[in-house]
């Protein structure tokens, strides 16, 4: 598990594992516990991943921002993390909290897939 610098690194690094069906079943599973009814492809090419979680996340955080909370609690992205995206834009901060979910479910898959097996 290598530190990606930005979502498309951590995109690439994901697919490089082979962890990415693995990774759109995992915000699947987060997003139905959270009450969150979007759901993602398995067939879905990276870039699009992306496009479509930043569009979610921007609806929950304008639309419906306890169910944005909510989800996050579920995904447990950490507060300490979140903390340090202080930024007056919206669009910048929903890139940046769009790489946390992403960089979170990617921890969960890739300990799943080297821990599982002991």
């Amino acid at each position: 598990m290598l530190p990606a610098k930005n979502t498309e690194e951590l995109l690439f690094s994901i697919t490089n594992e082979n962890l990415y069906v693995h990774l759109i079943e995992q915000l699947n599973k987060d997003f139905q516990l959270a009450n969150v009814t979007e759901s993602f492809n398995v067939t879905t090419l990276p870039i699009q991943l992306k496009k479509q979680l930043f569009a979610v996340l921007l609806n929950l955080i304008t639309k419906q921002y306890d169910d944005y909370l909510n989800l996050l609690y579920r995904i447990d992205v950490p507060e300490s993390e979140l903390a340090k995206l202080i930024n007056d834009n919206l669009t910048t901060s929903i890139e940046d909290i769009t790489y946390l979910v992403l960089k979170r479910e990617y921890q969960k898959v890739w300990f799943k897939q080297n821990f599982d097996k002991i």
